[in-house]
């Protein structure tokens, strides 16, 4: 404890702990004496247990925010002191606020202290942020040994090999007397043959080359960029912690006079980048649903819970179902533990399915003969359906999100099986809110939230018109702006976001009844769609989740 006197000489008693987190110097001068007088060797000798205890009230208070500046510093002490309350705050703070800035400033860290998950996080977010660490100070600086560690991840995340070229280029300039020798270890990590002309063009046009020592290095990129002999094995792989799951649906017997309705469920194993901008996605299938199989179903994630809703069970009448079905824990085939859960009080196809505030909400729909203008609400915790209020008029084949604590629902079929343009806020209590319509009508499309916007594609125009023409919606400004038209029809598509990129999976085309067995993704960077290869399985009324899965499932 110390007095602070101030000029109007009034006497302040202050911890050391929180002048030193303030101030750095404070921090030097109190570090300076203890080392003077050699009362210990601790990184900050000063903070005691009860003056770290009063620094974790302060903070969960708001009174004194932890920052980068101090949080490597407190961190050490609270480990020495193994003051448990403290490192839970700290350890907190670096999981939530990691940046491309800090990042290998925790990697090194939790390295240094051997906190193995800690560094699994920060070794993590350098492989799915790589674009923007390598563009960091901090990178340049960066180890080679842990420099190659990540280049030759399986799990390095870019989105062209030019982006790690780039990164090595700048990595060796940085110290050229150094690191030149390097350069023959770094360029085995990178897959020339997976770029385009454009791209290595860029590499050609490098100055780098005119070293002497790099010569043959040159001719041998160039010849595996010339190269006809591709080996896919080699292709660089993405494994995400988050995987695209697919679930139920039905399509197309291979006789093709006939169609079949699916329990399976795949996962998205990998993302493959290929020669040029050719990419594809590599599928496994993960375990099956309970009976019956389903299409035209919705599906929900709350808390790493997968829930399985209505939809239909065959082509006929009274076929449309309200069971409801969990997956216990995370899920993990293995154990193929589902749980039935209370039926919907209504019977639902073609619906909307959203999650807000730990509730799930099942929105319209279609129960034959008649649309749906009914909601209702299921709570984990009761294991209970209870309705809240309708919506304006029936409503079928609608997508429903939830985006900032609202729910948008957008287009739909009326009663009247009128393909419609309507955006609207839906609130359980006091039911809707009309929005800025789309340019577009349509109806069994997809929708969702990416950015601080929601991205609304495919679906049909009319009931016999395949709707192409795919818009963005600003919240803020409630107004709608087209984007790149998707390239085939995906009517009863499944769509999820992953790592802020828009998938559109499946469908089928309402003008001749053909399946579309792709998976398109836009970027909304490159403002473009990309092919990212067939479907596995079920492709038409199929839904989607992501769901993290235990890491025996991956490659």
């Amino acid at each position: 404890m110390l007095v602070v006197i101030t000029m109007d000489l009034c006497c302040t008693s202050v911890h050391r702990v929180i002048l030193a987190v303030g101030s750095d110097y404070f921090r030097s001068m109190f570090t300076l004496g203890m080392r003077e007088s050699h009362q210990s060797c601790v990184t900050l000798p000063f903070i005691l247990a009860s003056e770290l205890e009063l620094l974790i009230d302060c903070s969960y208070s708001g009174a004194i925010p932890l920052s980068w500046k101090c949080i490597f510093e407190i961190t050490s002490t609270a480990l020495q002191l193994q003051y448990q309350p403290a490192l839970s705050l700290c350890l907190d703070f670096m999981h939530q606020e990691i940046n491309p800035h800090s990042c290998l400033d925790v990697a090194s860290f939790a390295e240094a202290y051997e906190m193995v998950q800690l560094l699994e996080v920060a070794d993590d977010f350098v492989l799915r942020q790589f674009q923007k660490v390598a563009c960091t100070s901090k990178f340049k600086d960066l180890p080679a040994k842990k420099l190659l560690k990540y280049l030759k991840s399986h799990s390095l995340y870019v989105p062209s090999e030019i982006v790690v070229f780039k990164a090595v280029v700048a990595w060796i300039q940085a110290k050229p007397k150094t690191r030149l020798r390097l350069t023959k270890d770094l360029m085995k990590t990178i897959h020339f043959h997976l770029m385009t002309f454009k791209e290595f063009h860029e590499v050609k046009s490098l100055n780098m080359w005119s070293d002497y020592s790099l010569e043959k290095l040159y001719e041998t990129i160039f010849e595996e960029f010339c190269s006809n002999e591709t080996d896919y094995s080699q292709c660089r792989i993405y494994l995400p912690k988050e995987s695209l799951i697919l679930i139920g649906g039905d399509q197309t017997c291979e006789d093709k006079g006939s169609r079949s309705i699916s329990r399976e469920l795949w996962f998205g194993n990998s993302l493959r980048n290929h020669l040029g901008i050719k990419k594809a996605m590599e599928w496994r299938k993960l375990g099956e649903m309970p009976d019956p199989a389903r299409y035209s179903h919705e599906v929900s994630v709350l808390r790493g819970q997968l829930y399985v809703f209505g939809g239909k069970n065959y082509y006929g009448t009274n076929d449309i179902l309200n069971s409801v079905y969990s997956f216990k824990g995370t899920y993990d085939p293995l154990q193929n533990s589902w749980e039935r859960l209370a039926e919907m009080q209504e019977k639902r196809c073609s619906f909307s399915v959203v999650v807000l505030d730990e509730k799930i909400y099942a929105i319209g729909g279609y129960c034959e003969p008649d649309y749906l203008e009914s909601v209702e609400r299921y709570c984990p915790v009761a294991n209970s359906w209870s309705f809240t209020s309708p919506l304006d008029m029936p409503l079928s084949a609608h997508v429903a999100k939830v985006f900032q604590g609202q729910i948008f629902v957008s287009g739909g079929l009326s009663n009247q099986y009128q393909c419609l343009a309507s955006m609207f806020l839906y609130h359980p209590e006091t039911g809707s809110t009309y929005l800025e319509n789309m340019a577009k009508p349509r109806a069994y499309h997809c929708m969702e939230t990416l950015g601080n916007c929601l991205y609304v594609a495919g679906g049909i125009a009319t009931d016999t018109v395949d709707q192409l023409a795919c818009e963005v919606y600003n919240p803020e400004a409630d107004s709608w702006t087209a984007f790149t038209s998707l390239p085939v029809p995906h009517v009863g598509a499944g769509s999820a976001v992953l790592e802020e990129k828009f998938y559109v999976l499946g469908g089928y085309s309402r003008e001749d009844f053909s399946d579309t067995k792709i998976v398109h993704r836009y970027d909304p960077t490159a403002q473009r769609w990309e092919n990212m290869g067939k479907m596995p399985g079920p492709n038409n009324d199929i839904q989607a989740a992501l769901l993290c899965l235990p890491s025996h499932f991956r490659l």
